[in-house]
């Protein structure tokens, strides 16, 4: 038996330690990238719970065209924008809002857990609650 390597099996030794330096940087990524969500997982629990209480006992439209009608007419209390709204009706909304004081959340999903979140089998990036019902809300939102 040869105790020199052969040029094979000193790439292979290099592909398996590159390999092995790949799993151990991915892992060392996800795991910083855990604790960061964690937190984040936990506002977006409480948002999404006290977002189906709404649902249930509130007042509430969904959609853009719907949004604004309410915020010209100055009953909306809270309004709700998905983080992939499109920027120049982002800025819209946000515009209009600030004209009738009403305060505004940026949802930290997309449109789809947006809709999901209240409870709907459809995409939505912009929700205004009227009536807040049996929720508080108005209250966590402006903590």
């Amino acid at each position: 038996v040869s105790t020199q390597s052969t040029g094979y099996q000193r790439r292979v030794r290099g592909f398996l330690l590159c390999a092995f330096s790949r799993h151990l940087a991915l892992v060392l990524f996800s795991s910083t990238k855990m604790v960061a969500q964690k937190k984040d997982k936990k506002s977006q629990d409480t948002i999404n719970s006290r977002l189906q209480l709404v649902m249930k006992s509130g007042k509430y439209t969904l959609g853009y065209k719907s949004t604004l009608k309410t915020i010209r007419q100055g009953t909306s209390k809270l309004l709700i924008i998905s983080n992939n709204c499109p920027p120049i009706r982002k800025s819209e909304i946000e515009y209009y809002a600030m004209l009738s004081k009403t305060p505004v959340h940026h949802f930290p999903g997309n449109n789809i857990d947006l809709g999901t979140a209240c409870g709907k089998y459809f995409r939505c990036s912009v929700l205004s609650i009227v009536d807040q019902g049996d929720s508080d809300i108005l209250k966590t939102i402006n903590e």
